[in-house]
């Protein structure tokens, strides 16, 4: 189980932490019996485009013409599509992104099939090939049992008083598996041109602190207690015992998660990650936890400073480092030792997995196939080396040269919303153009990759495989601590259907398989475009202007360029987005506007943006009315085709409560109904539900 700094990085569809898994200058001694990765690339790869699953664009059979775009937009514009497709059993949502998705693992499929078929493979993919080979063996996993973490568990059991069990952690951490703390790095806020080493909350098995403290969420703790148990006794702990261990597992993260910070105080103030302080004042801090000895233990040269984020928590864990017994800390790094390696050892620990984090948590009904958890696996630990068998198969060349025009258009529309701001004084507005002037797009997939030298696989052991590329890792990251940022890197792997913004960069960034329809399609119309992937990438760029975005400067740097007119004018903006958000109710719960209020930002900043560079992309042009239906009318439909999404009761209520973005069926409707643009396509009048009223429009970028 290892913990990831949090820092900030704004997608669209997901929450996403920024990997803190980094570079290493030395490679990493290789394995006995082993061959280390090399960046040659014999495999000659091949597609078959008729093995994959469609995509989901958007299509006039779908409009329910029984409803009003007006009244019901959502309903009129994909009511029948999610009427009619169910969520596969081994899903917890349906829709766009996740169709998408499904096609991406098609290609995955093929590509490290082939991997694994070529024993003499090197570089990426002999590694692709020995995760795939190892992952696929499920009779060598189910004859192992627990074998594989003996070692592990025995480590564990001998823990007995607090240096030991310090020194676990450390050793643990330096391996890439602190399940307690996350630990890595990335630039700092106030010199994102250098990066610094992050330490962040951790160590909770459950999405959100407020599963351990709200009555609401007693069900859910106490299928976890079980779920525990469960887990220890596969391992072997009596009945008895296991379950009685499981209650101090519980209390003990209770009090972490008593220390934590929440997901809406996350992601509504981005400055709780940065908390810059020496060690020797980080020492003072937590006086049974050294941080002195942890960066020396992790291979990390003593730094100035590094961000010791929410010291609350490392303050309480340093307490019970001090008040709890040792048999209590063995039970909960048992556990999660267990836990963490569950999903690759045998059936008995990958189902027990399955019931818990997917079945109970989140409502999916059947467990995903062997190998889509393979690729899964893959994706975790060594995404970017597939990413380079990808995008030779599945990315045409016409698509990033298309996207550049769009993007360029898409600029220019949002330099203009800038200048013509009525709320914005003129000095903040020449900040904003600066912060515009650097925005860094990147399209499809890194022009330069990430070195793999130094990672050793091999074809006897898929969890010591998935171990080694933890490890590798890790130190890849930490390798970074202290030197100048790489603004070569990517946070996502080009086969990754989502798009984000890194506010640290000021970067825009798309990977290769989110450049399909709905979003992106080379032949399509230019309302198509504009209102799917025109509206992602305004919605990115919106991003850098967003209530946590704005925070930082044109370089990347943490500061504060609004005057104070211009943030109260802002703030009163978003009061009435915030509101308009909490209205919305989903399935007995309201949206929280507070924890969306970042990607509602952007949305309603990015179709506003986006349908600005249709209209000048098209300007003098005759309207096709494609289907009987206008340009504009097009735009948006396609806009509500990205965001038709079916989720199982249990995912919602996670995502309602840690998902800074707002269930999909909302965002369909929500930035479309601020704008008079919509209420013209539709000729929709005053009072309509798709008209908001005047007081109650909102109107930012």
């Amino acid at each position: 189980m290892t913990r990831k700094p949090q820092i900030l990085l704004l997608s669209l569809a997901v929450s996403v932490a920024l990997a803190a898994c980094g570079k290493k200058e030395e490679a990493a001694t290789p394995a006995a019996g082993t061959t280390p990765a090399t960046t040659t690339e014999p495999v000659a790869l091949k597609l078959d485009e008729s093995k994959l699953p469609p995509v989901n664009r958007f299509l006039v059979s779908d409009l329910d013409t029984t409803k009003s775009a007006c009244a019901d937009f959502g309903g009129y514009a994909n009511g029948k599509w999610l009427a009619a497709n169910a969520i596969p059993g081994d899903r917890t949502s349906w829709g766009a992104f996740e169709m998408l998705d499904e096609r991406s693992t098609g290609v995955q499929h093929q590509l490290a099939e082939q991997a694994a078929a070529d024993k003499n493979a090197t570089g990426v993919e002999k590694i692709v090939g020995d995760l795939w080979s190892t992952g696929m063996d499920e009779a060598k996993a189910n004859a192992q049992g627990i074998d594989p973490i003996k070692g592990e568990l025995a480590a564990i059991d001998a823990l007995n008083d607090k240096d030991a069990i310090v020194a676990y952690i450390q050793s643990n951490a330096a391996k890439g598996q602190n399940g307690l703390f996350g630990f890595g790095a990335e630039a700092d806020f106030k010199n994102s041109a250098v990066n610094m080493a992050y330490a962040s909350q951790g160590g909770l098995g459950l999405p959100d602190k407020e599963y351990y403290i709200a009555a609401s969420n007693k069900d859910k703790l106490q299928a976890y207690e079980r779920h525990i148990a469960k887990v220890l006794e596969l391992s072997g702990v009596a009945a008895a015992d296991a379950a009685a261990q499981a209650k101090t597992v519980i209390a003990f993260e209770t009090r972490l998660a008593k220390a934590s910070k929440s997901s809406e105080e996350l992601s509504r103030d981005v400055s709780l990650y940065y908390n810059p302080v020496t060690l020797a004042d980080a020492d003072k801090l937590t006086p049974n936890f050294s941080w002195s000895k942890f960066f020396e233990s992790q291979g990390v040269a003593p730094q100035e400073k590094f961000s010791l984020a929410i010291p609350a928590f490392h303050q309480e864990v340093s307490k019970m480092l001090g008040d709890t017994a040792p048999a209590t800390w063995r039970n909960y790094l048992r556990f999660h030792a267990i836990d963490s390696a569950s999903p690759y050892l045998s059936d008995a620990f990958a189902n027990e997995n399955f019931d818990f984090y997917a079945k109970t948590l989140r409502g999916q009904k059947e467990i995903k196939q062997r190998w889509k958890r393979v690729l899964d696996t893959i994706e975790s630990q060594a995404g970017e080396a597939l990413g380079q068998m990808y995008v030779k198969v599945a990315f045409p060349a016409e698509s990033k040269a298309k996207m550049e025009t769009l993007v360029g258009n898409l600029r220019t529309a949002l330099k203009a919303r800038i200048e013509n701001l009525t709320w914005m004084s003129d000095e903040t507005k020449k900040k904003a153009i600066a912060k515009w002037e650097t925005f860094t797009p990147k399209i499809g997939y890194p022009d330069k990759w990430r070195e793999w030298t130094g990672l050793s696989t091999n074809r006897d052991s898929y969890l010591g495989n998935v171990l080694a590329a933890q490890e590798f890792n890790y130190k890849w990251n930490l390798g970074k601590i202290g030197k100048p940022v790489d603004k070569t890197e990517w946070g996502m792997s080009p086969q990754t259907v989502n798009a984000y913004y890194n506010p640290l960069q000021n970067e825009i960034v798309f990977p290769a398989a989110i450049l399909q329809p709905p979003f992106f399609d080379a032949n399509a119309t230019d309302e198509m475009n504009y209102g799917g992937i025109g509206a992602v990438i305004g919605h990115e760029m919106t991003h850098g202007y967003d209530d946590q975005g704005a925070r930082f400067g044109p370089t990347g740097n943490f500061e504060n360029w609004w005057s104070d007119a211009d943030a109260k004018g802002f703030s009163g903006l978003t009061d009435k987005l915030v509101n308009q958000f909490n209205g919305y109710d989903a399935g007995g719960t309201k949206v929280n506007g507070k924890l969306t209020l970042g990607e509602n930002i952007a949305d309603l900043g990015g179709i506003a943006t986006a349908y600005d560079a249709m209209k000048k992309a098209t300007d003098g042009t005759p309207d096709p009315k494609t289907d009987g239906l206008t340009r504009d009318q097009r735009f948006f439909l396609n806009w509500a085709t990205v965001w038709r999404r079916n989720f199982t009761p249990e995912e919602l209520t996670v995502r309602l409560k840690t998902d800074p973005h707002a269930p999909a069926n909302f965002r369909a409707i929500g930035a479309p109904s601020n704008m008079p643009a919509f209420a013209a396509a539709f000729s929709c009048k005053a009072g309509d539900p798709m008209v908001r009223a005047d007081d109650q429009k909102v109107v930012i970028w």
